[in-house]
């Protein structure tokens, strides 16, 4: 392994509005950040294919031109942008190791805007369909199915959640769920069944998606006790089976919950002194662009602190 001499002021991992919001903060505090943006660079929002909740974009804009403004902006104060991924990182001693292939580079302090990625069912013609059609977020695509038809695949609260969010918009919601019984807690699954406005397709898994690209037509669903299958038509789905942190490259380094996001101890601080985290891969609550970007912005300026006072 190559070991880079120099010693950086902050190592930015991951993109996204958290990584590139941190690496704007850091680059106009004059601490030359170098941010490693992942081979898959620019997060969730480059499968986005409209986004009219970010202030600013009055008329809206694309996911991926969205990124591309963010992360040419970051450019312009100094953030040092690689397109590489990073394997691992040793907080053990100071300064902190992160290694990045056969490249090893020293830093004072590391902020992690690594994300979460929505999981996907991977059924037939998935791929095709991914922000044309499908989406993961109900609140930031509800409002493109306006009087239209769509399904919530999940029987969490998640997916009671977002079905109930989406009967303010569309004419229809139907929820498919591959059991009968619903892993949501009693009260949302009471909500859901409580309105009118939402169906249910339950003991039914999604086995692939129907119509051309850009002109979304449905779902084939496949019963789990009988085996039959049926073409459901609509006009949009929510894909609400969770979201996976991305942590694993961590390993022990850093605290996490239960389910693989970061703990943070104070502020953006984690239980690592030095080290930092923002957007989703520490919020499991509102993993929304413009809160992300909110927590690059935090998570900037506590480093630039914790270097001054360090």
């Amino acid at each position: 392994m190559f070991l880079m001499s120099s010693i950086e002021e902050v190592i930015i991992i991951g993109s996204g509005p958290a990584g590139y919001t941190a690496g704007l903060y850091t680059g106009r505090a004059m601490l030359k950040p170098k941010l490693f943006a992942g081979f898959a660079s620019g997060g969730q929002l480059m499968l986005t294919s409209d986004i009219e909740n970010f202030p600013g974009y009055p008329e809206g804009i694309g996911g991926p031109e969205m990124m591309m403004e963010l992360r040419a902006q970051a450019a312009r104060f100094g953030c040092d942008i690689i397109d590489k991924n990073v394997d691992s990182i040793d907080t053990s001693s100071h300064p902190f190791k992160v290694n990045v292939g056969k490249d090893q580079f020293l830093t004072k302090s590391i902020i992690i805007t690594t994300g979460a990625e929505a999981i996907w069912l991977d059924a037939g013609n998935e791929e095709k369909h991914k922000g044309q059609g499908i989406s993961t977020c109900a609140t930031c695509d509800g409002a493109f199915f306006r009087d239209k038809e769509v399904i919530v695949v999940g029987g969490g609260d998640s997916a009671m959640e977002e079905a109930t969010f989406l009967t303010r918009f569309c004419s229809k919601v139907t929820i498919v769920n591959r059991r009968e019984e619903l892993r949501a807690s009693q009260i949302m699954a009471d909500r859901a069944r409580g309105n009118d406005k939402i169906g249910w397709k339950l003991n039914r898994v999604v086995k692939e998606w129907v119509g051309e690209q850009g002109n979304f037509e449905g779902v084939v669903l496949v019963d789990t006790i009988s085996g039959k299958e049926e073409l459901f038509k609509c006009d949009g789905a929510f894909i609400a089976i969770g979201h996976k942190p991305m942590t694993n490259f961590l390993g022990d380094q850093i605290e996490l919950d239960g389910h693989g996001y970061i703990v943070p101890k104070e502020n953006t601080m984690t239980n690592v002194s030095g080290v930092f985290a923002a957007g989703d891969v520490v919020d499991t609550r509102y993993r929304q662009a413009i809160t992300a970007a909110g927590m690059g912005c935090m998570a900037a300026i506590d480093a630039e602190k914790w270097l001054e006072e360090n």
